[in-house]
C-alpha cells in the first residue's frame, strides 16, 4: 500500500464524513474523499452493504469491496429503528459531510433530513445522490444507473447503427454521479469557509450523465439533428475508429490536421494526406468511410505490434484494446502507481486501482484495507463488532 508523506498532510485530512449510502454512487464518492485523507465512517445495515456480495467473492466477500471501501471505518446501525437513528444524529452533529443515496424523502421520513440535521450542525454539508434529484416530477421514481444512462442520452449512442443499445459493462451513471458529488462537496466546503454554513449538494444520476454529453443538445436545438449510434467511430470527427489487424485490433485517433497527414504518410497514402479536400475535419468527416477503408487496408495486413510501432514512430495516437490482463501487465500503470498491491488478512496479494488524480505535494494514499462488517463499532459506538456478544 502507498502511504502519505507525513511532511505533507493529505488535502482532506481532518475532514469527517458520514457515509450512509450503499452499493456504488454514494460509496464511490466516500471512497474518493477517503483516498485524500478524509475520515469516512461508513454506516452499514446489520446485514452489511450489498456490495460485499456482488460479483466475484474471496472468503465470502467481494474483491470489489477492497476498492470501494478502502480507507473507511465500518459501523452497523439499523436505520429502521429510532434508537439507531438517534446515533446517526449524534454522528452527523460531529461530521463535516454526510453522504446518502436513498430514495428522495426517506431521510426526512426517518427524521434525518437536512433541516433537522443542520439545525444541530449548521456547517453540515449533505451530499444527496438519487436517480432523478430531490425535486421534479420524477423524484419518486426508482432510478438506477441503467435508467439514468438511458435518460441522460448515453445509451442511445452506444452500439452499432440499427442495433439495440448496449451498456459499457460498468455502472457509468453511478460513478459519474459520484464524481459530480465530490466536486459539489469540495465547492460547498469552499463556500463554507466564507459563510460558515453548510448546504445540500443535490446530484441526479441522469444529470451527471447528461452533463457529459458534449454537443448532443445544442446540435438538436440549432439544427434538429438527433445524433445516432455509430459503433466505434466518432461521428463528425475523422478518422477516429477501431481498426482490425492481422492478430487483433487497435484504436487510432488521426483526426488532427497535422496528425492526419502523418498517418497517411505512415500507411503509404500520401495521395490522401495531400488532398486539399481532406485538409480540415469537415472534409474528412464527409469522407470518413473512405478513410476508414484505407486505414483498414493497411492495418489488416499487419500485426498489432507492428501497427503500434509504426504509428507511434509517426507520432500518431494509437493503442491496443486493453483487457484486465493487459492492464495488469502494463509497465506504465505500474510506473504511475495506478496499480497497488494489497495484502489481505489471509495473505492474498490483491491488485487494485491506485489513487487518481495525482497531486504533487499532498497526494492521496491507501492507508487501510476495507473494513470488516462493524469493525469499528467498539471504537466509534461503544458496541461490540458484528457477531460478538
Amino acid at each position: 500500500m502507498t502511504t502519505t508523506n507525513p511532511a505533507n498532510a493529505a488535502p482532506l485530512s481532518g475532514l469527517k464524513v458520514l457515509e450512509l449510502g450503499q452499493l456504488i454512487a454514494g460509496p464511490f464518492a466516500g471512497k474518493t474523499l477517503a483516498d485524500f485523507g478524509a475520515e469516512v465512517i461508513k454506516v452499514e445495515p446489520p446485514e452489511g452493504d450489498p456490495l460485499r456480495q456482488w460479483r466475484l467473492l474471496h472468503q465470502g466477500t467481494s474483491v470489489w469491496w477492497q476498492v470501494q471501501s478502502r480507507n473507511k471505518q465500518s459501523v452497523t446501525l439499523d436505520l429502521r429503528t429510532e434508537d439507531d437513528r438517534a446515533v446517526v444524529r449524534q454522528l452527523a452533529a460531529e461530521a463535516d459531510v454526510l453522504i446518502e443515496n436513498f430514495r428522495p424523502g426517506l431521510m426526512e421520513e426517518w427524521g434525518l433530513g437536512y433541516e433537522a440535521l443542520s439545525a444541530r450542525n449548521p456547517g453540515l454539508i449533505m451530499l444527496r445522490i438519487s436517480g432523478f434529484g430531490q425535486t421534479g416530477p420524477y423524484r419518486d421514481q426508482p432510478g438506477f444507473a441503467v435508467v439514468a444512462e438511458a435518460m441522460g442520452g448515453l445509451r442511445h449512442l452506444m452500439g452499432e447503427p440499427g442495433r439495440p443499445p448496449v451498456r459499457a459493462g460498468v455502472s457509468l451513471g453511478d460513478t459519474l454521479a459520484a464524481l459530480h458529488g465530490v466536486i459539489g462537496v469540495l465547492l460547498a466546503l469552499q463556500a463554507r469557509a466564507s459563510s460558515g454554513r453548510g448546504q445540500v449538494v443535490d446530484v441526479a444520476l441522469y444529470e451527471a450523465v447528461f452533463n457529459c454529453m458534449e454537443s448532443l443538445l445544442p446540435e438538436y436545438s440549432a439544427f434538429g439533428a438527433v445524433r445516432q449510434p455509430a459503433g466505434s467511430a466518432l461521428p463528425g470527427i475523422a478518422p477516429s475508429n477501431v481498426y482490425r489487424c492481422a492478430d487483433g485490433q487497435v484504436v487510432i485517433g488521426g483526426n488532427g490536421d497535422s496528425i492526419f497527414k502523418r498517418l497517411m504518410t505512415a500507411i503509404g497514402r500520401d495521395d490522401l494526406g495531400q488532398d486539399p479536400q481532406l485538409a480540415g475535419n469537415a472534409g474528412r468527416a464527409a469522407r470518413a468511410d473512405e478513410l476508414d477503408a484505407a486505414i483498414t487496408c493497411w492495418t489488416v495486413q499487419r500485426r498489432v505490434d507492428e501497427v503500434l510501432a509504426t504509428l507511434l514512430a509517426a507520432r500518431v495516437p494509437v493503442g491496443r484494446i486493453y483487457t484486465a490482463r493487459d492492464i495488469a501487465e502494463d509497465p506504465h500503470y505500474r510506473a504511475r502507481q495506478m496499480i497497488e498491491t494489497l495484502t489481505l488478512a489471509d495473505g492474498l496479494q490483491l491488485d487494485v486501482p491506485g489513487i487518481c488524480p495525482k497531486l504533487s505535494d499532498t497526494p492521496g494514499a491507501i492507508r487501510s484495507l476495507a473494513p470488516q462488517l462493524g469493525e469499528h463499532n467498539a471504537t466509534l459506538l461503544g458496541r461490540p463488532p458484528v457477531g460478538e456478544a
